[in-house]
């Protein structure tokens, strides 16, 4: 009888593949466990078994599999089919959504170990120089790794020379599977028991009066384990005598000091003693609204004003889901926003935290996926960003999805394109728990599904110690640069604003959604514009670094003197964006400190962090910021918030642009005036009369929601038409044109619903690749899976064209 498991490999293949295991292998092995896989010439790679069965496959022969890597399953039963349904909705391939769902560190590959045959290898003079240098080394050293031999060397391709070895019966060649990850270990150190007898510790210290480095080291000891009461490191014992790493091991040495060895979490959070509080009454009735609506429906939606105190609301709801032993899972669309976040629930929560995202190593990853796992009492909550939806909980209680209607929570590259928040909602329906969407400005679709009775609503109408909101004043961009009251891209208006803030020892934010000095330099001459040789956008300025750089495909070239095209020297910025607004302030108020926040400034691990804390310990004046500053972020001491220039948000060439404006300029309002003292916000535009300008100035959301569903709907656009973007890209202009042709045609003859294109999207080549794109209207009444079966036979059919095999199709569901 023959044995067979189904794995799933990290690799964008849309499919899954079966290989042969024996009869004791198949008793062992489970759902969920990594097993290394033969996969090409000479490679073993990490797969994932999903099922274990016995029908031999029809189309190929089943090889053996290498070996079984865990002794536990890493993935549980709940995370495989959500991974299915993920992999299935926005049509990629399971094993793409492995590879993003996976920490790295449990993706392994086989290394190639070379080593020396057991017949010695005797005549070594018909070795080249190349080879004769390996042969030696092998002679020292038992195996040695491919990057060994490239030390060895001093060349990247060694390849070719191993190849010729291999011929001639030097060397030979075998595959290893190495686990990536390394628990934390640390250095402990303890008292023999004989000296713990007064007797003997007397006669200890007298023996030690010559040696009084290794004495203080003792006496140190003891008087760490009288305050501290735990095991003590050896790092911290050397900190606070003074002695060195050579005192400890004499001691050691001397039988006197008895070191081990402890595994130790990398990531560990502190309890705050003063962290508890109290809801305010419209936060408890909106707590108590919140459980009402959790009996009748699985969804609900907190709706709450800036600084209404969501968060603490957030705090007592998690707090009485672990209290009856169930997970919690807080996600959030931005890093940025953990930081703050992280540090007020551990202050309340202790060690029961876990973080997840990007920024953290991949031990620390792992070492958060195993205590998910094992559904330990250190990550009882965990906080992260769309990747933490992955995680293996087996418990879970409550999602708690904050600023849901972010564009963040959706990932456009590369596949699986999935939207966290929905994602999380179907993860929600299999676990049988509940989620709750917090935000100030809901996206248009939650608040439809509101409507029409698919979630729950919960207001809170107050901010928290009834602090009133933010004044917002509207500054005519056009009528101060007639009357010639601008400073730069200040008006005078806004200028005094910041001058009284900051006389009263308040802080501003300053909002431009739009790093580097400015867009783009242009001759005022001939009108030249330096452009990006491989993509089709202009070239942005920064001052800072005197360069120009393209944002999407990271050239750049020294800031020119004179003109490419004419040679004039009359070159002029345009535009502006985060820094130049800096340099300004600089000149403006040359005495405070000014700040800014954009990808450029916060690249490192501990980025966010050091502008959040500066800023929140008053040390940054004035903060200066991308959409990064919109987002719930919490700084009593803000009383202004000005927006350099609203127009940039209102005309995007997207159909959700008016949407997003609303939401960015409310939430970033929502930064001032935070505590006792009252917020102002300046709106600088050219259209102050524009409907979604008058809608924030009201703080009117109802007004917005009814103009852009009307909208919507006359349109054919979400919530009332579900939207499927077809992206294909190749580099011969010519050949793309004609297959996203045949594309459309065949779509528009076969689905027969809306399709839209084949359009160049507004910037229509990336490094060195042109783009099309093809949109796919599918109205609520057409069964979404069967005209997504068809999509997908489409897609099949233009691969199998010789002439367009190279055109690359992305699909993205839910492309908004």
């Amino acid at each position: 009888m023959s044995y067979f498991v189904e794995v799933v490999l990290p690799l964008a293949l849309d499919k899954t593949f079966t290989y042969q295991v024996s009869e004791a292998e198949y008793e062992f092995l489970q759902k969920g466990m990594r097993v290394a896989v033969p996969f090409g010439k000479n490679k073993s790679y990490t797969a994932l078994a999903i099922d274990l069965h016995r029908n031999e496959p029809l189309l190929y022969k089943a090889k053996e599999i290498h070996q079984i890597l865990d002794e536990v399953p890493v993935v549980n039963e709940f995370q495989i089919e959500h991974w299915k349904w993920v992999a299935d909705y926005y049509m990629c391939g399971i094993g793409e959504v492995f590879k993003t769902a996976l920490p790295s560190g449990f993706l392994l590959e086989s290394e190639t170990i070379i080593s020396a045959p057991q017949e010695t290898y005797a005549d070594s003079k018909e070795l080249e120089d190349d080879e004769f240098l390996i042969w030696q080394a092998l002679q020292q050293q038992s195996s040695l790794k491919v990057e060994d031999i490239m030390a060895i060397l001093g060349k990247k391709n060694v390849f070719p020379i191993l190849n010729r070895m291999l011929a001639k019966n030097v060397l030979t060649l075998q595959e290893e599977v190495i686990e990536k990850y390394k628990p934390k270990v640390t250095k402990y150190i303890r008292l023999q028991p004989e000296f713990l007898q007064q007797q003997q510790l007397s006669e200890l210290l007298e023996l030690l009066s010559r040696a009084p480095k290794q004495r203080e080291l003792v006496l140190q000891y003891f008087q760490l384990q009288a305050t501290e009461k735990k095991p003590i490191s050896v790092k911290k014992l050397i900190e606070i005598s003074g002695a060195g790493q050579a005192a400890v091991k004499s001691l050691v040495d001397k039988a006197v000091f008895e070191e081990y060895h402890l595994s130790e979490d990398r990531v560990r959070f502190e309890k705050s003693e003063d962290s508890g509080f109290e809801l305010s009454d419209p936060q408890q009735i909106a707590l108590n609204e919140i459980k009402d609506s959790f009996e009748k429906q699985s969804v609900s939606l907190l709706h709450g004003v800036t600084a209404s105190g969501k968060t603490e609301v957030y705090i007592k709801l998690i707090e009485e889901y672990i209290q009856s032993g169930k997970q919690v899972l807080y996600l959030l669309p931005e890093i940025a926003l953990t930081v703050q976040l992280v540090s007020r629930l551990t202050a309340y929560f202790g060690n029961q935290i876990a973080v997840y995202h990007s920024k953290y190593t991949n031990n620390e990853r792992v070492e958060v996926w195993q205590q998910v796992l094992q559904n330990s009492e250190k990550a009882k909550i965990v906080i992260g960003v769309r990747s933490a939806l992955f995680l293996p909980f087996s418990n879970l209680g409550l999602i708690v999805i904050d600023e849901e209607h972010e564009q963040t929570f959706k990932q456009f590259d590369p596949a699986p394109r999935y939207h966290a928040r929905d994602a999380a909602i179907v993860l929600a329906a299999a676990h049988r728990s509940k989620v709750l969407l917090g935000s100030a400005t809901p996206s248009l679709e939650t608040y439809y599904n509101v409507q029409s009775g698919k979630y729950g609503l919960i207001n809170l109408t107050e901010r928290y110690g009834k602090v009133l909101l933010p004044e917002v004043f509207l500054v005519d961009l056009k009528d101060k640069y007639k009357r010639k009251r601008m400073k730069g891209h200040f008006s005078d208006t806004l200028i005094e604003a910041i001058s009284e803030s900051l006389s009263l020892g308040e802080q501003v934010i300053l909002f431009q959604n739009r790093r580097g000095y400015s867009p783009f330099v242009e001759c005022m001459t001939c009108g030249h514009v330096p452009q990006c040789p491989n993509c089709d956008v202009s070239l942005t300025y920064y001052k800072y670094k005197n360069q120009l750089r393209c944002h999407y495909c990271g050239y750049s070239i020294a800031n020119p003197t004179h003109c490419h095209a004419c040679q004039s020297v009359d070159l002029s910025t345009k535009g502006f964006g985060t820094e130049q607004i800096e340099m300004e302030l600089r000149e403006l108020f040359p005495e405070k400190n000014i700040g800014r926040m954009d990808q450029d400034t916060t690249r490192g691990k501990y980025g966010y962090e050091k502008i959040i804390d500066a800023f929140r310990e008053q040390e940054i004046d004035i903060l200066v910021g991308t959409q990064m500053l919109a987002k719930g972020l919490h700084f009593d001491n803000v009383t202004l918030v000005g927006i350099m220039n609203a127009d940039n948000m209102l005309n995007q060439p997207d159909f959700r642009s008016h949407e997003r404006a609303f939401q960015m300029m409310m939430q970033v309002a929502g930064r001032a005036g935070r505590s006792e003292k009252k917020g102002k916000v300046m709106i600088q535009t050219y259209n102050p009369y524009h409907n979604i300008i008058q809608q924030v100035t009201t703080n009117d959301y109802m007004g917005m929601y009814k103009e852009q569903v009307y909208e919507r709907h006359n349109f054919k656009y979400p919530p009332f038409y579900r939207l499927v973007k077809l992206t294909l890209k190749h580099r011969d202009f010519d050949k793309l044109k004609e297959g996203s042709m045949w594309m459309y045609n065949v779509l528009t003859q076969s689905l027969q619903i809306p399709v839209l294109g084949p359009e160049e999207p507004a910037i229509s080549r990336i490094r060195n690749e042109y783009i099309r794109t093809i949109l796919i209207k599918i109205p609520q009444k057409s069964h979404l899976g069967n005209t997504k079966k068809m999509i997908r036979k489409i897609g099949s059919s233009f691969e199998a064209i010789p002439q367009y095999r190279a055109i690359r199709v992305s699909v993205n569901v839910d492309n908004y």
